[in-house]
């Protein structure tokens, strides 16, 4: 699904979403990744939400984000209970959802000059 026609200044922007892959800045990414206003990190090594740890929390927390949204594919599914706290523990608090509403959440966001981070688990590994 598209959208948005044109990359909003030099930030990272959404064009599209399909199942299991995202348009950034017209480059289609396949792997799971994390995606700020200014920056990727890919790969980002989650392909379902079993695989989630804590430590691979550790990249988001270290971008001192305003927010977190967390991508659960097609379905919005949310995290096992000590991921949750383990957020919880760093001080912060993440806005599970799925694939979709992340990339609309994530350009209106964007869009409004906020310091978010997007982690998309994009993985075909059932969640």
């Amino acid at each position: 699904m598209a959208l948005a026609e044109s990359i909003i200044s030099n930030r990272y922007s959404i064009q599209a979403y399909e199942q299991g892959q995202i348009t950034v800045n017209e480059r289609v990414y396949t792997e799971s990744l994390v995606l700020t206003p200014d920056q990727i990190i890919q790969p980002w090594p989650v392909n379902s939400l079993p695989m989630l740890e804590p430590q691979h929390l550790d990249c988001i927390f270290e971008l001192k984000p305003d927010v977190i949204l967390l991508g659960t594919g097609e379905k919005q599914i949310f995290p096992d209970v000590h991921i949750l706290g383990h957020f919880a523990k760093m001080g912060y608090a993440v806005e599970v959802m799925n694939t979709g509403a992340l990339c609309r959440t994530y350009n209106i966001l964007v869009a409004e000059d906020r310091h978010v981070v997007g982690a998309f688990i994009l993985g075909s590994s059932p969640a």
